[in-house]
């Protein structure tokens, strides 16, 4: 695996695909610098060896030049956050970036314009991506978020750097950690899944029950598995259709001798509101009118129980409903378990937007020993799916 370290940047034109892909308010301003914030190390290690940076990245997905994507809104975090100045280009290929990038000297960094200005990058056109790698003496892909995407900037372009291609600091750090929870984790492993729908996560279920030790089943998907067995869950969300799927998963992890461990209460509410009435329950015993919103306390104490004699934790969606103040307890104690499990020595990887979100929202984002910049990537990788913007770079 190629990163910055096998190659000396001294006036070299490293050109970068980063993700930039950032929320912006209503007055675009970057609400959320954490994508730019990890693309920083790279950044900075090229330019200390000498080396100039040229960023390419996406933002949204425009419908031909819509001003609102314009990458220009995001300059003036770019450097505060890296600490020097950015040139940018109104434009990705052509005459323009031409001339900023032949002006470009050492130790200067020029951003691109919104590449998805342009169809062929989504298409992975071939041209396109030979365009943009005419920028560039050395191709470094950094975009983690965008590696399960076969588009130009982020796969089709490696092609034009044989041997001059490597992964930035952020990508190799990302292989990494899935690499350690896959394939050369410490025991105990649990695996932790949240989130809606049972039917998101099948394929990363399949994938990791010859992988884990512990796996917990919570959130909404918890509810499908509960009715499978003959529960009441009253209102609460359940996919009826992937009740034998369930009963099958559960089956597969006994034969391979994994402990699935599923919530036995729950905070029930009368109505999906942060203001409704709710109560403690048995979890397969919730009346109609009633529906599970988030993961009791006896459940809690038992998953906290389970993470702190685990060595290697993957968590992979939340508890409950933990945009709502009311139904947040589960995925809170949740998250102080995996702190304190951490600091005993465990390595915790978290990923996926709402467990990401969540991370960052009640302050765990530094307590874990690895948060994942990449929702659709890393599920894909967990799937056991090979990603063609990181094939592009190993070939």
């Amino acid at each position: 695996m190629k990163t910055l370290k096998d190659f000396n940047f001294e006036n070299k034109k490293a050109i970068i695909r980063v993700d930039f892909n950032v929320p912006l308010n209503d007055k675009f301003e970057v609400t959320d610098t954490t994508r730019i914030q990890a693309a920083k190390s790279t950044i900075i290690d090229i330019l200390e060896q000498g080396g100039s940076c040229v960023l390419m990245s996406h933002l949204g997905r425009p419908k031909g030049f819509q001003e609102e994507f314009s990458l220009k809104h995001i300059v003036k975090s770019v450097v505060d956050i890296i600490g020097c100045n950015v040139k940018f280009v109104e434009d990705c290929v052509g005459d323009k970036v031409e001339e900023a990038v032949a002006n470009l000297e050492a130790g200067e960094i020029l951003l691109l314009e919104n590449l998805r200005y342009y169809p062929e990058e989504t298409k992975g056109d071939v041209a396109f991506a030979e365009k943009l790698s005419k920028f560039g003496d050395i191709y470094v892909n950094d975009a983690f978020g965008t590696a399960h995407r076969a588009h130009a900037s982020t796969t089709i372009i490696a092609q034009f750097f044989d041997g001059n291609k490597c992964f930035g600091n952020l990508l190799a750090r990302e292989i990494e950690s899935i690499d350690k929870v896959l394939n050369n984790s410490e025991k105990p492993v649990l695996a932790i899944l949240g989130g809606a729908k049972v039917s998101s996560k099948i394929t990363v279920i399949e994938n990791i029950l010859d992988k884990v030790d512990h796996l917990i089943i919570g959130g909404g998907m918890s509810f499908t598995f509960i009715k499978a067995q003959g529960g009441k869950i009253g209102n609460s969300i359940c996919e009826d259709d992937k009740q034998e799927l369930a009963l099958d998963i559960l089956k597969q992890a006994k034969a391979k001798g994994v402990e699935v461990h599923i919530p036995v209460d729950v905070v029930a509410a009368d109505d999906f509101s942060n203001d409704a009435n709710t109560q403690i329950l048995d979890i397969n015993q919730i009346p109609d009118g009633w529906e599970g919103v988030d993961a009791g306390p006896k459940s809690r104490e038992i998953f906290d129980d389970v993470v702190n004699k685990c060595k290697t934790i993957l968590w992979n969606g939340p508890l409950g409903v933990f945009e709502m103040e009311s139904f947040a307890a589960g995925t809170i104690a949740l998250g102080h378990s995996i702190d304190k499990a951490t600091k005993n020595g465990a390595f915790s990887l978290v990923g996926g937007g709402d467990s990401v979100a969540a991370v960052k929202q009640f302050g765990f984002a530094d307590k874990v020993s690895y948060v994942s910049t990449g929702g659709g990537a890393m599920l894909e990788m967990l799937e056991g799916k090979s990603l063609p913007g990181i094939e592009a770079i190993l070939k």
